[in-house]
């Protein structure tokens, strides 16, 4: 892929002799750190600083870092000031692993901290949300408009039964009713769950029987890539075995065909022409249930984790502020589904909180052309850009014709979210869609922390490709190993050693599974779950699951650092790799690629990027198998699903496919697989 090639070279590529070198230093240092968890082989030297003008105006200083060191519950604290409080904490945290209470007798409505106080100032008439569908439909709801929506939904809610502590399932497309809705069962102390629109009947199924709630809103149907999705139809489906539902609430995307159940489902806009604009909100614990969402284990039922207020909304309105930097007249775009957390914390309740205007998109990047996402920007002034690295990999591979096409000049801070992002894809994104002049924020977290953990501070942070650099000030993380032993240098298991206040507090339903998934590794230690890398400057580097290290050969390797290589190649512009059996290394590595362009694969190819890849990062990580494949399985999130691959790859049954976003791939890769 010519683009590709041009950003290497630009970038400043080694020669082979630097490359053996840097090899060679890396074992003696290797060597002298100690053994570690965990292999690491890439080592990536390029850094950005923050430029002048960007840090002197920047909302952290570097001396935020001393701050919370110095006294994290003050620092907390003074944040959590910062928001609306009924009644204030008589102590921000109280902490017994693996259970944790963060501002203790505090009572709050978190509605006030994003709804009420805007409306009483000059933000009242501001944008709040922009709205765009996928046929290009428009809305705009400022934070007046947004107040009054959403006390006439807290209404209906009641009027409909539903009171503090009920659970409320919420099964809507990307439109903004799937905000209000969220925020409408915040304001009566209602407990949501936002089920992904692309799940299906079975899925909504199983998280509304494990919830037991009482209410579903779902629409006639919704739209991706120009086909319908019938959403009341899918509901219907997965309601026939759901007793606890009383309700059924509609909203009206289109014109969908539908059946209705008289006495349970109810029309959205009839509702709301009949609710009063105001109902007052109910005072909750700060340790009250905000939300439960489900996330998928590696085995078994999916896991409903549960966020509670006062820790959550101080969490996500701290790292909205300082993370992004975020500015009064900044329009912020956060694309990611409000069904997985990303759009809960960055969409729904950060943003709010610090009064944002920000954009919502209901449908695909790449409807009807590659640069839907770049009109958005170009036409609402978008100046901070937060997605997935799977998204990123998508444009490099579509070309930057797309982009190009297009006035990104009101971008001012990029971001990423989700995967690890190679360092190639991090380099394009910084000089196609930044043009050089943007920081990106490379955040780590997960929907069991609420809010981002490791992440460069904008203006402070000097940022490496593909590192997430530093815990957030407040943060306290380290790399263990399986002893809990501290590895100063090199790989080993993320563990977040200290509370913090948007963490989960617990499994619906399950605190035995609570205990075992994430505080059993050590004592009074949280464990994502995650490997990670720790470099002499005291960076972290996100290896990806654990579930995603390979043993192979008496060394364990992350699948992770052999993609980023792969990607490295001119050739390559997406990677997934995974272990298969071998029958005198355990496991080897297989790798499945995708190329440029119109490039051709052949045996060729397969032995340039195995070669490339030894060269990279060495010989124990070549991949035993290339098979080149015309897309990867992914999410509608962008979420590479390893897993298939895995059972493609050692010849099981497929597991669940219902949330990708094109189930045909499937076939083709199996088929694919099965030729070369």
């Amino acid at each position: 892929m010519p683009t590709a090639k041009k950003l290497k070279n630009k970038s400043g590529k080694k020669s082979g002799a630097a490359v053996k070198s840097e090899k060679k230093a890396r074992a003696t240092s290797s060597a002298q750190s100690g053994p570690s968890t965990i292999d690491t082989l890439l080592d990536e030297k390029r850094s950005f600083k923050p430029k002048a003008a960007f840090a002197k105006a920047a909302n952290a200083k570097k001396e935020v870092y001393a701050q919370a060191r110095r006294n994290p519950e003050q620092f907390w604290g003074k944040l959590a000031e910062e928001l609306v409080w009924n009644k204030k904490w008589r102590q921000v945290c109280s902490f017994k692993a693996p259970d944790a209470r963060w501002f203790v007798g505090g009572k709050l409505n978190i509605t006030e901290s994003c709804l009420d106080r805007h409306v009483e100032t000059s933000r009242r008439n501001k944008a709040a949300l922009i709205w765009e569908g996928e046929p290009g439909d428009k809305q705009t709801l400022t934070y007046y408009a947004l107040y009054r929506q959403v006390n006439k939904f807290a209404n209906v809610l009641k009027k409909l039964g539903i009171n503090k502590g009920d659970r409320v399932a919420i099964y809507l497309p990307m439109i903004p009713e799937l905000m209000i809705t969220a925020l409408a069962c915040a304001r009566i102390g209602a407990i949501h769950s936002v089920v992904f629109g692309g799940f299906s009947p079975e899925s909504l199924r199983d998280r509304i029987v494990d919830l037991e709630a009482k209410l579903l809103i779902t629409a006639d149907g919704g739209y991706r890539r120009g086909q319908i999705i019938p959403l009341k139809h899918d509901a219907d489906v997965a309601l026939a075995e759901c007793p606890s539902i009383e309700h059924v609430v509609i909203v009206k995307r289109g014109n969908f065909l539908l059946r209705i159940k008289d006495g349970r489902d109810h029309w959205y806009h009839r509702l709301m022409q009949e609710a009063d604009n105001f109902c007052p909100p109910v005072y909750v614990d700060s340790e009250h249930p905000l939300f439960i969402l489900y996330t998928s284990g590696t085995t078994g039922k999916p896991k409903g984790i549960m966020h509670s207020c006062g820790g959550y909304l101080t969490g996500v309105y701290a790292t909205t502020k300082y993370v992004f930097d975020l500015k009064d007249d900044d329009v912020f775009w956060c694309t990611a589904d409000i069904g997985w957390v990303t759009g809960h914390s960055y969409l729904v309740y950060g943003p709010t909180a610090n009064g944002a205007t920000q954009v919502m998109y209901e449908g695909s990047p790449d409807w009807p052309d590659r640069d839907r996402f770049w009109q958005i920007v170009e036409d609402n002034g978008v100046s901070i850009f937060y997605t997935a690295p799977t998204a990123i990999r998508a444009f490099m591979k579509w070309g930057e014709e797309w982009p190009n096409r297009h006035d990104l000049s009101t971008l001012r801070l990029l971001g990423t979210v989700g995967e690890p992002i190679n360092p190639e894809a991090w380099i394009w994104y910084h000089e196609v869609i930044g043009k050089g002049n943007c920081p990106i924020v490379d955040t780590w977290w997960q929907t069991e922390t609420g809010h981002i953990l490791i992440t460069p501070l904008p203006g402070v942070t000097t940022t490496r490709p593909g590192s997430a650099t530093q815990p957030f000030p407040g943060i306290e993380a380290k790399i263990l190993d399986d002893d809990g032993r501290e590895v100063k240098k090199g790989g080993g298991y993320l563990a977040i050693t200290k509370p913090w206040p948007g963490m989960l507090r617990g499994i619906w339903g399950d605190r035995e599974r609570f205990v075992e998934t994430y505080w059993s590794k050590w004592p009074g230690i949280y464990f994502p779950g995650d490997g990670a890398r720790v470099d002499q400057q005291g960076y972290f580097w996100i290896l990806g699951r654990v579930d995603d290290v390979i043993n192979t050969a008496g060394h364990r390797i992350s699948t992770m650092e052999v993609e980023s290589a792969l990607v490295e190649h001119e050739s390559v512009v997406e990677a997934a790799v995974v272990g298969i059996p071998h029958d005198l290394k355990g496991e080897c590595l297989a790798a499945f690629v995708t190329l440029g362009g119109s490039l051709e694969f052949d045996d060729k190819t397969a032995k340039r990027l195995t070669e490339f890849v030894a060269r990279k990062i060495g010989a124990i990580a070549k991949p035993e198998r290339i098979i080149h494949v015309p897309d990867l399985p992914k999410t509608r999130s962008g979420k590479i699903m390893r897993r298939l691959l895995r059972d493609i790859a050692t010849g099981k049954i497929l597991g669940d496919t219902t949330t990708l976003a094109d189930p045909d791939i499937l076939a083709r890769i199996k088929k694919q697989y099965e030729e070369d």
